[in-house]
């Protein structure tokens, strides 16, 4: 009998080492101690990545650390490094696969980067509800809000315009050096409008202000307008919102779906097995993280697992939703049009190296010194031309 209740023990313990709980043969085979980047402490992405990792860690003793950042580069970093597996990413997933803005020196370029999972997230143009604004050309003249090394907000401005026909040179950009100091200047009536998601304290603010708000709405039957969207930000998809400011079941509005937070990893550093059972761990322990947030439903994986999103879906993502059949024609259309984006991203910037180090050669033959900081201007100039 002892010997029998050792071994039983010795089966436990095997199995808690391999962060598989034993009660459940179909649970997901995720490693026993775990570590991934979110966004920093007080975020969303950060409180969600936190009850994600506390359901893995009740139901399958997956054991999770999270390092939290504040920055893009800081969220990536150890995802390189292998210091973590999976980040809970927001739009610096599309930056890094495209290599532009904070991924466009040669220290970086473009990753080569898929995405396991993103929840649903809405966004739109904020705007003043006293300015006679009803469509997104309506604002032609007004001031819209820009934030100064925030690309993430600004290149989703320009596709908010682009709905409407519209770019910078239409309207009054204001220039700010926060997002926060924004919604200051709606209630002060120095700013019109700025991008932001229905839910935040800042909207609620600005609803009760005398100004009021609306939400100028991207209807999806509008397809020349969601194809100046998607011009501009790939990953965008229409999006009806029921909560928020100005929002509510009884009065929906449609505006721009995107994806945050996204599970991402590295395509060579992850195999499809590991991602098959991330997403399977999500899906799994859905009910014990669902209400983690007033958006963590939003995780749900038969929609979450689906794109669009800012980068190629991982292999192991599209065997599980095949499995599950959730994984539709669009979806695979969407992927093959999205990895073969990313492949000429990569490939381009291989090129656009050589030729720059051999366009730096022929201008010292001639005399002329070309230093490397005139890299970012000459890789701006070839991904016009050829990408």
């Amino acid at each position: 009998m002892t010997r029998k209740i050792v071994a039983l023990l010795a089966s436990a313990s095997a199995l808690a080492l391999t962060g598989v709980a034993s009660a459940d043969t179909h649970a997901p085979k995720l490693p026993a101690s775990n570590v991934w980047t979110a966004y920093d402490l007080g975020s969303s992405g950060y409180a969600e990545a936190a009850g994600i990792a506390n359901a893995f860690q009740q139901q399958f003793r997956a054991r999770v650390r999270i390092i939290p950042s504040g920055t893009s580069i800081g969220r990536m970093l150890p995802l390189v490094t292998g210091k973590a597996q999976f980040g809970f990413l927001a739009n610096e997933a599309f930056f890094a696969a495209e290599g532009s803005y904070d991924f466009a020196v040669p220290e970086w370029g473009p990753q080569d980067i898929r995405i396991i999972s993103g929840r649903i997230a809405t966004v739109g143009l904020a705007v003043a509800g006293d300015i006679g604004v009803k469509s997104i050309s309506d604002l032609k003249g007004k001031r819209i809000g820009y934030v100064k090394g925030n690309p993430s907000v600004n290149v989703k401005n320009d596709a908010y315009l682009a709905f409407g026909g519209l770019t910078q040179a239409d309207i009054q950009v204001v220039w700010f050096g926060s997002y926060g100091a924004m919604k200051t200047a709606v209630i002060a009536g120095q700013l019109d409008a700025f991008g932001s998601v229905t839910t935040s304290a800042n909207m609620r603010e600005i609803e009760a202000s005398p100004r009021g708000l609306i939400w100028p709405p991207f209807p999806p039957e509008d397809k020349e307008g969601w194809k100046n969207v998607t011009d501009v930000v790939s990953f965008a998809a229409p999006a009806q919102e029921t909560q928020g400011a100005a929002v509510s079941k009884e009065n929906p509005v449609w505006l721009v779906g995107y994806r945050y937070p996204m599970i991402t990893t590295y395509a060579a550093s992850t195999s499809t097995d590991t991602a098959y059972q991330m997403i399977k761990g999500l899906d799994v322990a859905f009910d014990a993280y669902s209400k983690t947030t007033a958006s963590s439903f939003n995780w749900k994986v038969e929609n979450s697992g689906r794109p669009p999103y800012d980068a190629p879906a991982h292999d192991g993502t599209i065997q599980y939703m095949k499995e599950k059949g959730w994984w539709r024609a669009e979806d695979q259309a969407w992927q093959d049009k999205r990895l073969a984006r990313l492949n000429s991203v990569l490939e381009n910037w291989d090129l656009a190296q050589a030729a720059f180090t051999e366009y730096q050669i022929a201008e010292k033959d001639k005399g002329n010194k070309v230093g490397d900081d005139k890299w970012l201007e000459f890789w701006d100039e070839w991904r016009a031309k050829n990408l």
